[in-house]
């Protein structure tokens, strides 16, 4: 097909291509940059389009699955307007995932408890009070640098102990 062709081709056959596209996509930008990938993809077969009998069919063919693979492609994301159909995720934690995040919760609280005084008030106040490292020195009477050293290495304390228990459990995390 030469470039004289195609350009009357993509003349011919571009409005149509837009109308499928439209029809599964509902989105005008989307349903041009699908025209547009199809028509380049169909450039770059060139030399074997002479093959198929019908080359209008073949990018309609080309159009619809392109369409279908960007809706795969946007399942959990798509405009809010719910212009086309779109698969969103629950925010809402399962029952499943509130049972170990409470679990979690439990052991590092456990883990807390167990700390050294001193890291174990580092991180009530900073952590879990939420005060800032200025507010943290004030009250503990301790330069700021050598409180972030110490909460550095309180949080690491607790980090190891969660990761040792959750291997030695072989990731079923039960409290005792």
């Amino acid at each position: 097909m030469t470039r004289a062709d195609f350009n009357s081709f993509v003349h011919n056959v571009s409005r149509i291509l837009y109308g499928h596209a439209y029809r599964i996509l509902r989105d005008q930008q989307g349903s041009e940059d699908a025209v547009q990938e199809v028509l380049v993809k169909l450039w770059k077969m060139n030399t074997r389009l002479d093959e198929y009998e019908s080359v209008s069919a073949l990018a309609v063919t080309m159009v619809k699955n392109h369409c279908i693979d960007q809706l795969r492609k946007l399942k959990h994301y798509g405009p809010a307007d719910g212009s086309y159909l779109v698969l969103q995720h629950d925010p809402q934690p399962s029952p499943h995932e509130r049972l170990e995040r409470n679990e979690s919760y439990g052991l590092i609280n456990k883990i807390i408890d167990q700390l050294p005084e001193m890291y174990r008030e580092l991180i009530q106040m900073k952590d879990i009070d939420g005060l800032s490292y200025e507010e943290v020195a004030v009250i503990k009477g301790q330069n700021i640098n050598t409180l972030r050293v110490n909460l550095s290495r309180a949080r690491k304390l607790v980090r190891d102990e969660y990761k040792k228990y959750y291997n030695e459990s072989g990731g079923n995390k039960t409290i005792a």
